[in-house]
């Protein structure tokens, strides 16, 4: 998949990792982001634990933000396919401490 769309160079390479089901995913965070999923907060890495090499963007539709929001259409494991967005927030050193993920419409 072309991730050439995703402006932001830190975004689009935490989001090669989760395409790829890399650990080094986590090393684009600070070491306890805020993590929120439908507007709901959730333990980010718990979230991902199972989640990292099960789920991951079909497509990716629109990057807007500076490149820190990503809208596609995403495999999402046991719940099925459906078009979603990522928000990163990122603090000053470039780590994101925040993550907004859902369903997007």
């Amino acid at each position: 998949m072309d991730l050439s769309k995703i402006t932001n160079e830190n975004v689009r390479n935490a989001i090669a990792a989760l395409q790829a089901g890399d650990p080094s995913w986590y090393s684009f965070f600070t070491g306890n982001p805020v993590m929120t999923d439908d507007g709901n907060a959730v333990d980010f890495r718990s979230f991902f634990s199972g989640a990292l090499g099960n789920e991951k963007f079909l497509s990716i539709d629109t990057v807007e933000n500076e490149g820190r929001d990503v809208y596609g259409n995403f495999e999402a494991g046991r719940w099925g396919r459906f078009r979603v967005f990522f928000k990163f927030h990122q603090d000053a050193a470039g780590k994101f401490d925040r993550l907004d993920i859902g369903q997007a419409r």
